[in-house]
């Protein structure tokens, strides 16, 4: 094993032997948020330099809830709850050595492109072989993208000392209800695996279901409502 995978290993059963771990799901109607992305990418890499993914919708999503529920943005130290105003996003990268988890900071003032040109770099830091303690240290939530590869459901764990962490899987074409009628569209199942002794249930629910409004309604990101 090399050290970053028993460095891994350690910290994931730290977490399983520390944390109450419980997780929750629900769905996500990506029709809106793909035709967004299917509009403006070619312009958004003509602007920025880089590609326009879903990341940063999701980020900017999360980091929103998270101001508005500021429980899954905290930790627990000894017997006391700590509180950020912040939102720094860890982000789960697979590299050929193994995952890192780059942090994304000061979410909550960024728009999508900011999102996309840190995630970008990071990520290219993290290929290279290149990434920083710093540049892992410190988040407060992470987002792991299991998608990528192809997943179609899973449970994440939690990042020590966070509270919570947001799993993102594959978006299939499935059957659904709408208006009365059955559609077909393009559906994602996210899960939310959170830390039972501070955060509790409807708080975990009411916080996915934030997430699933802000991305089928991209506008309400777009104008931060």
């Amino acid at each position: 094993m090399t050290r970053m995978r028993i460095r891994t290993g350690e910290r994931l059963k730290e977490a399983q032997n520390t944390a109450a771990m419980l997780t929750t799901f629900n769905e996500i109607d990506m029709t809106e948020i793909m035709a967004l992305r299917s509009k403006f990418k070619d312009d958004f890499l003509k602007k920025h330099g880089c590609k326009l993914g879903f990341m940063s919708a999701f980020a900017k999503a999360s980091a929103s809830a998270l101001i508005e529920m500021p429980a899954v943005n905290a930790f627990i130290e000894d017997k006391e709850i700590v509180y950020r105003d912040y939102v720094d996003i860890s982000v789960a990268v697979a590299t050929p050595k193994g995952l890192v988890v780059p942090v994304i900071r000061n979410v909550e003032t960024m728009n999508f492109a900011d999102i996309e040109l840190t995630l970008t770099a990071l990520g290219q830091k993290a290929r290279d072989g290149a990434i920083a303690i710093e540049d892992m240290d410190g988040g407060t939530f992470t987002i792991s993208n299991g998608g990528v590869f192809g997943s179609m459901f899973g449970t994440p764990i939690i990042n020590l000392p966070q509270s919570a962490i947001l799993g993102m899987h594959g978006t299939q074409d499935r059957p659904v209800a709408r208006n009365g009628k059955v559609e077909i569209r393009p559906m994602m199942y996210i899960a939310l695996t959170y830390d039972h002794r501070l955060i509790d249930g409807r708080e975990a629910v009411t916080f996915l279901k934030r997430i699933k409004s802000a991305v089928e309604d991209p506008g309400m990101l777009l104008l931060g409502v």
